[in-house]
């Protein structure tokens, strides 16, 4: 157990962590003495270390450039993953970041230091207040220090950047049937080779640039696919820019304001008119069969009555914030999300900074997010 106080503790070595880190050590707090980075992942690239080889630079949707550290303009046909591992870990090294991996945090609580049996009661006060968290809310000391659980190890701090974004939690939907499926069900994370699937019959579930992709990949692996989604596909005809990303960010950004469950920055993105989209609209490719009805032990009915013999279901039904390691808190509001400030303040505890949640689930917003959170948190060390 680390027995000296941290200013903070950043969870995440993404995007986001990455970012806030840097402006952490920018702004004078030195690295592991101050504050140190937590990830749960084996080497640098944070999600993007899981995407499968095909998804290259030059088909990725949005790497941005760390703050001191351009990309620069490595080759498009390089897998997305390698790309950013590479940089990531460039990065790392270049700034001398604290980060300690592979670190993954089992709960974030309140410390109590003026009692011996502080884990115990700590744990007692939680199960007590699960069924009223507003109320064990108002019991909270917010001067407390902030304990940092990861299995044996603890790190206390005064402030935790939250960035642990959505890769680890993805979202699959129920659809009546599916639990008697005999084919494969995969979901985004589990997608690694579009050959696997040569000469099968693959419906593609979800609306957002993945399943696109996971479609176009497919009818080149030789696969045939049928696409469900819940609604029309909204097929965005504004070019892809700083204006329109910022619109974006402001739609998921007034839930999260809210403290409602925010809808996915993927959700509210569309589907750009480029060239190779376009023509597989056209001829036929890219049409959704609309939502399930059913699903059956070897075939998927769509609402439609449309029955198709299916082989595998590719769930591409995006993903949930991986927030499950700060329930001991109560952050949650009664509309079941979060209700941030600024996009970063957390408005239920003022030790809390939350990134790649919300608005920041993007490339470009958690850059943004990571350097707001960082700032933040040295206002509130010198207040």
């Amino acid at each position: 157990m680390s027995e000296e106080l941290l200013d903070v503790v950043i969870i995440g070595a993404g995007q986001a962590g990455l970012t806030a880190a840097y402006w952490l050590k920018h702004r004078g707090l030195e690295p592991w003495r101050d504050f140190v980075v937590l990830d749960r992942n084996e080497g640098p690239g944070g999600a993007w270390r899981h995407r499968w080889p095909e998804l290259t630079l030059g088909k990725a949707h949005g790497i941005h450039d760390l703050p001191g550290m351009k990309l620069g303009e490595p080759d498009p046909n390089e897998p997305a993953a390698v790309v950013v591992t590479r940089y990531y870990g460039e990065y790392e090294q270049k700034f001398g970041l604290p980060i300690e991996r592979p670190v993954k945090v089992d709960e974030v609580r309140s410390f109590d230091p003026g009692s011996k049996a502080a884990d115990a009661a700590s744990s007692s006060a939680a199960d007590a207040a699960s069924s009223n968290p507003h109320t064990a809310q108002d019991r909270v000391d917010y001067s407390a220090p902030l304990e940092v659980r990861a299995g044996d190890r603890v790190w206390r701090t005064k402030l935790v950047i939250n960035a642990t974004g959505t890769w680890t939690k993805p979202f699959v939907p129920y659809a009546p049937g599916a639990e008697q499926f005999e084919g494969l069900q995969l979901r985004t994370v589990d997608y690694w080779c579009s050959d696997d699937f040569t000469g099968k019959h693959v419906v593609v579930v979800g609306g957002g640039m993945s399943a696109v992709q996971f479609i176009l990949m497919l009818e080149k692996a030789g696969a045939t696919t049928s696409w469900s989604t819940r609604r029309e596909p909204d097929w965005v005809e504004d070019p892809f820019d700083e204006r329109w990303g910022v619109a974006v960010e402001e739609r998921v950004d007034a839930r999260a304001s809210q403290g409602l469950v925010p809808h996915s920055v993927v959700r509210n993105t569309g589907i750009p008119p480029w060239p190779e989209y376009v023509a597989a609209r056209d001829r036929g490719r890219l049409v959704s069969d609309g939502p399930i009805d059913h699903i059956e032990k070897d075939a998927v009915v769509f609402e439609s009555g449309k029955r198709v013999d299916t082989d595998v279901i590719l769930w591409a039904t995006g993903f949930r914030p991986d927030l499950d390691h700060l329930a001991p808190l109560h952050l949650r509001e009664p509309g079941g999300g979060v209700k941030t400030t600024d996009v970063v303040k957390v408005n239920r505890d003022p030790r809390i900074l939350l990134v790649g949640y919300g608005a920041s689930a993007s490339t470009v917003g958690a850059t943004r997010a990571g350097r707001r959170a960082a700032l933040t948190a040295i206002e509130r060390l010198e207040a």
